[in-house]
């Protein structure tokens, strides 16, 4: 994954982009070779979101915060106001509708201002208004030298702010690199040609 890129991972279901990502992630061991990572922030939304349900979203990004070590109080604002969460601020986590769960787990993925920011499915219930203003953000929020890996089956969302792609299949790289507006039908293609 390069800096200042955004970068699709795709492949039909189980195909392993999951486990990559959880390897990546330390939170599975690789059964041989090696996963090097680097020493850098790296943030992430899960595919299932992940945050204390007993807390209120507010208490959530508090926590989070902390022990992520957010950089500043306005970072954090400006994603209580990407992904709305004023509005259920108080709310319990546990309690909260498939969308927002995930703009709260995006949120606590994107705290601590990421060098490496790793998306698995990040679309996953999200309205087309939410899904339109993360592609935006997530367009701005590469340049320079941060960078994106999004894990997804769905290409085609991500084609207008693809970098380069990568398809995965059985575990195994079936195809790799720069991308020219045409992913959806470059991962078609590698996938059909068996």
């Amino acid at each position: 994954v390069r800096r200042g890129e955004i970068h699709c991972l795709v492949g039909p279901n189980g195909s392993g982009k999951t486990t990559l990502l959880d390897l990546l992630l330390g939170l599975e061991r690789p059964t041989s070779g090696t996963v090097t990572v680097p020493d850098v922030p790296i943030g992430c939304s899960f595919q299932s979101p992940t945050f204390y349900p007993g807390l209120t979203v507010a208490e959530n990004l508090d926590v989070f915060a902390r022990l992520s070590g957010c950089p500043d109080e306005a970072w954090r604002e400006r994603l209580v106001d990407l992904f709305e969460l004023d509005r259920v601020g108080d709310q319990l986590a546990g309690t909260l509708s498939g969308g927002w769960a995930k703009k709260v787990d995006l949120a606590l993925g994107l705290l601590k201002r990421p060098t490496y920011l790793l998306l698995d499915e990040p679309f996953g219930d999200l309205d087309d208004a939410s899904k339109r203003r993360l592609l935006d953000f997530l367009s701005g929020y590469c340049e320079g030298d941060r960078s994106v890996l999004v894990v997804t089956h769905h290409v085609s969302r991500f084609e207008a702010i693809v970098d380069r792609l990568t398809v995965f299949d059985g575990g195994r790289i079936r195809d790799d690199g720069a991308v020219d507006g045409t992913a959806h039908d470059r991962y078609l293609e590698v996938l059909e040609s068996g």
